[in-house]
């Protein structure tokens, strides 16, 4: 059943979309980590044993998965370390390419959040996300 919702998925917009059993409880097309961040805050406490569909699964992704009481992953693109990480906690995960290291657009190095999110456990990692969505938000207004 999944592989036909990777299939669907891997062909629209969407940037991360989250299952319970067979029923989608969320999606969104916004980018990087931030889909990750609406679904933790708003709608993954009423929800266990999710599987999940992300675009790029990089070790930020895989923590905040872990946050998200994933059991499940599905993505295009994963990093070694999300692999690892993803190991550690007992989520199975499939990854059609698997690289290093999530690289910023540029390539010229590794992606911000890849680099913030390695040593961290789920729970430090959320806080450091949340505060700097905070830090972001305040700028913007």
């Amino acid at each position: 059943m999944y592989q036909r919702i990777f299939h669907q998925f891997n062909a629209s917009a969407d940037t991360l979309r989250v299952y319970e059993d067979s029923s989608l409880v969320f999606s969104s097309r916004k980018d990087r980590l931030l889909p990750l961040m609406e679904y933790i805050d708003r709608i993954a406490p009423e929800h266990k044993g999710v599987v999940i569909f992300d675009k790029i699964m990089g070790n930020a992704a895989a923590l905040l998965a872990v946050k998200a009481g994933c059991r499940e992953i599905f993505s295009p693109l994963g990093s070694e370390f999300a692999a690892q990480t993803l190991q550690k906690y007992g989520i199975e995960y499939h990854f059609t390419q698997t690289v290093p290291t999530i690289q910023r657009a540029d390539g010229e190095d590794m992606c911000p959040m890849e680099k913030l999110s390695l040593g961290k456990g789920h729970e430090e990692f959320y806080r450091e996300m949340v505060e700097i969505i905070k830090k972001s938000a305040a700028k913007g207004s």
